[in-house]
């Protein structure tokens, strides 16, 4: 798949191409992906996992060293075996850079990118709505219901995606996932970041079709 890199700015175009070739290799998630495949957003992150380990071991190291080879500033912010978050800056902008290790089994195989010219692996859109639904049980932000909104729209099933998600999440049941959406305030956190009125109604009234939806397949 050949793509200019959707919503992506600069500096996060810049750091994929630095990293493309990285071993072992990673899979590029979240909002990243997401302004790859849909363009619907902007986002300040970008998500690198590791699907084949359980720590990062001397990944991040490695990858830090990569950037500041090429000019970039680097900082870290959070550091732990699984987890570390990167502070990555050039002389214009800043973007935070998670690094994951994630041993959990995908539901399609992640897809083959050129971003910009630079080769990377980006994870499927299947398992991008799988993992949207997933973190609206643990955190309430808007973010989340506007790509699930996105994803579904795109084409991407939400049956499939209901029926996935206790694969990756034991806690994720049906009733579970009505019920935290019962207690999503889109009005509130719409007005809080600014969100259009027309796309506030839109994602709400997609809230209620979904909770029926969810409710009706008792």
């Amino acid at each position: 798949m050949e793509s200019s890199g959707g919503s992506l700015d600069a500096l996060q175009k810049r750091v994929l191409s630095i990293l493309s070739g990285f071993e072992p290799q990673f899979i590029l998630g979240g909002g990243g992906a997401l302004a790859i495949y849909l363009a619907h957003r902007t986002t300040r992150d970008l998500d690198l996992f590791w699907p084949d380990a359980s720590q990062l071991m001397e990944r991040p190291r490695a990858i830090r060293q990569r950037l500041v080879d090429a000019g970039l500033s680097v900082s870290t912010l959070q550091d732990s075996p699984g987890f570390v978050r990167f502070r990555v800056a050039d002389h214009a902008s800043a973007i935070n850079l998670d690094l994951v290790a994630d041993p959990i089994a995908r539901l399609e195989p992640p897809n083959r990118v050129n971003v910009a010219g630079a080769a990377i692996v980006a994870e499927s859109l299947p398992d991008l709505l799988v993992n949207k639904l997933c973190a609206m049980l643990s955190r309430s932000e808007l973010r989340d219901l506007i790509d699930t909104e996105a994803l579904v729209s795109h084409g991407v099933s939400l049956d499939d995606a209901i029926a996935s998600a206790p694969k990756k999440d034991g806690g994720f049941s049906p009733l579970t996932f009505a019920w935290v959406l019962q207690n999503f305030d889109v009005q509130s956190m719409a007005e809080a970041t600014h969100v259009p009125d027309e796309q506030r109604e839109r994602l709400d009234r997609f809230r209620r079709d979904l909770i029926e939806r969810l409710l009706a397949d008792r």
